[in-house]
C-alpha cells in the first residue's frame, strides 16, 4: 500500500513541489558523474596530450554504448510509467522484466564490437602509434566490461519509472566515487598497484561500474517497489519489446547521433589539428557539468509527464513541462555565463599547452552559445518520449546534429577554418528549437487537447 501511495504522488502532489523534489537525486548523481568525467580526463591529461587524444577518440564508442543502454532504459521507463498511470500493474511488471533481460543481449553486441573492431577503428582515425595502441586497449576494456553499466542503467530506469529517484542516485555516487579513487591509483601506480597509464583509466571505469551495478541489484531485488522484476520463469513478449523500442529505438538513435557527431567532429578536427581533437574532448567533459544536471532534471520530469499522460491529466502534464523547462533554462544560463567568463581557467585544469589555450578559449566561448537554446530542445525531447512520440525526439536530434552540427561543421571548416567550426553548435540548436516548437504544437492539437478522464490517447497504449 505504501508503494502505491508513493507512486500516486506523480498524480496528486503539486507539480512545482514534485518537480522540485523528484529530480534532485538524479541531478546530484549526474553532477557526480560529470565530476568523474572531468577528474578522469584531468588524470589522463597528466600523462600527455596524446593520451587525452586517445581517450577522446574512444569517447564516441562510449557514447554509443550509453546510447543503447539509456535509450532502451528510456523506452522501459516510458512504458512502465504509462502503465502505472493507467493502473495496468501486471503490464508494468512485464515491461520491467523484459527490459531487464534486454540489457544482457545488448552487452553481447558491444563485447563483440570491442573484440573485433577496436584495431580497425583506431587505425582509421590516427596514425600515431602511441594513440592507436592506447586507444585499442581502452576500447576493448570498456566494451567487454560494458555488462555492468548496461545492467545498471536499466536498473536505474526501472526504479525511476516508479518515482524512486533516491536509489539510482546512490548507485551513481558509489560508482563515480569508486572510479575517482581508483583513477590515480591505477593510472600512476600508487602503492602496490602497477602503473597502467591509459589502460588504468579504463580498468578504474569498469570497476566503478561493477560496484554501482552490485548496489543496484541489491536495491532492486531486496526492496519492495511498485513493479516486480522477474529474472526467470517468464517468456519475452514481442508486443512488450515492440512497445519498449517504439520509444526506446528513437531514443537510442537520438543518443547514438551524439556518438556519430563526436566521431565526425573528431575526423573533421583531426584534419585541422590534433590539438583541436583534445580541445573537443575537454569541451565534452566540461559541458557535461552543465548538461548533466539538465539530463537529471529530465529523468525526474519524464515519469511525471508520462504518468499524467497515461492518467489523461492535461493540466498536470503541461505544467510539469513548463516548470522543468524553467529550471533547465536557469541552469543553462548559468553555464553560459561561466563559459564566457572563465574559459582559460577551465582549460588549465587539463594541463593545457599554449596551443590548446589559443584554440580552446574561443572554442569554449563560441560553443557555449548553444546552451540556452539546448535547454528547450532537451526538455522537448523528454516531452515527446513521455507522451509516446519517440519518433519526434529522433527527428529533433536529426535536425540538431546530423542535419545540423556535422554538415555545418564540415562547411564552416572549409569556409572559415578552425575558428568557424565551433559556430555549428549554436546554429544547429536554433534549428532544433524551430522543429520542436512545430512538433509540440502538432502533438497538442492531435493528442493533448483531447485528453480527459474518459478518453485514452492512441499513443499511450
Amino acid at each position: 500500500m505504501s508503494e502505491q501511495i508513493q507512486g500516486n504522488k506523480m498524480g496528486t502532489m503539486p507539480i512545482g513541489k514534485l518537480i522540485a523534489t523528484m529530480p534532485w537525486p538524479a541531478i546530484l548523481s549526474m553532477l557526480i558523474q560529470a565530476l568523474y568525467n572531468i577528474v578522469d580526463s584531468i588524470f589522463v591529461s597528466m600523462i600527455s596530450e596524446q593520451a587525452l587524444s586517445a581517450v577522446t577518440y574512444i569517447f564516441p564508442v562510449q557514447m554509443l554504448l550509453i546510447a543503447v543502454g539509456v535509450g532502451t532504459g528510456v523506452g522501459i521507463n516510458s512504458l512502465i510509467s504509462r502503465r502505472l498511470g493507467a493502473k495496468r500493474f501486471e503490464e508494468a511488471n512485464m515491461a520491467a522484466s523484459c527490459g531487464y533481460r534486454l540489457s544482457f543481449f545488448n552487452w553481447i553486441g558491444f563485447a563483440l564490437i570491442g573484440i573485433i573492431f577496436s584495431n580497425i577503428y583506431m587505425n582509421f582515425l590516427s596514425d600515431t602509434p602511441y594513440i592507436v595502441e592506447n586507444g585499442i586497449d581502452y576500447m576493448r576494456i570498456i566494451t567487454i566490461g560494458s555488462i555492468f553499466v548496461l545492467v545498471q542503467v536499466t536498473t536505474e530506469k526501472i526504479l525511476q519509472a516508479t518515482g524512486n529517484m533516491l536509489f539510482p542516485m546512490l548507485c551513481s555516487i558509489v560508482g563515480a566515487a569508486t572510479n575517482i579513487v581508483l583513477d590515480p591509483i591505477l593510472i600512476f601506480g600508487i602503492g602496490p598497484f602497477p602503473q597502467m597509464g591509459v589502460t588504468g583509466a579504463a580498468v578504474a571505469t569498469i570497476i566503478g561500474q561493477l560496484f554501482s551495478m552490485i548496489l543496484g541489484q541489491i536495491l532492486l531485488f531486496r526492496k519492495d517497489h511498485q513493479v516486480v522484476v522477474k529474472v526467470r520463469g517468464f517468456k519475452m513478449e514481442k508486443n512488450v519489446i515492440r512497445d519498449i523500442y517504439s520509444v526506446g529505438l528513437p531514443a537510442i538513435l537520438m543518443q547514438a547521433m551524439l556518438s556519430i557527431l563526436q566521431f565526425g567532429l573528431n575526423a573533421i578536427l583531426a584534419g585541422l589539428s590534433e590539438t583541436a581533437v583534445a580541445v573537443n574532448g575537454v569541451y565534452g567533459r566540461l559541458q557535461s557539468f552543465i548538461f548533466m544536471p539538465v539530463f537529471g532534471l529530465n529523468q525526474g520530469a519524464l515519469p511525471v509527464m508520462g504518468y499524467n499522460y497515461g492518467a489523461r491529466d492535461k493540466e498536470r502534464l503541461t505544467k510539469a513541462f513548463k516548470v522543468a523547462f524553467l529550471i533547465a533554462f536557469v541552469i543553462m544560463t548559468v553555464g553560459l555565463i561561466l563559459f564566457q567568463l572563465f574559459p582559460r581557467q577551465f582549460l588549465s585544469l587539463f594541463n593545457a599547452s599554449e596551443g590548446m589555450y589559443q584554440i580552446g578559449i574561443p572554442a569554449l566561448r563560441t560553443i557555449s552559445l548553444c546552451f540556452i537554446p539546448a535547454s528547450f530542445g532537451i526538455l522537448a525531447s523528454s516531452f515527446f518520449q513521455a507522451t509516446g512520440h519517440g519518433v519526434m525526439s529522433l527527428w529533433a536530434s536529426l535536425i540538431r546534429q546530423m542535419i545540423g552540427i556535422l554538415p555545418l561543421a564540415w562547411l564552416l571548416a572549409r569556409l572559415g577554418g578552425l575558428e568557424m567550426v565551433w559556430y555549428a553548435f549554436p546554429i544547429a540548436e536554433v534549428m532544433g528549437i524551430v522543429f520542436s516548437i512545430i512538433a509540440m504544437r502538432h502533438i497538442f492539437k492531435k493528442d493533448i487537447a483531447r485528453l480527459d478522464a474518459n478518453e485514452s490517447p492512441a499513443s499511450s497504449t
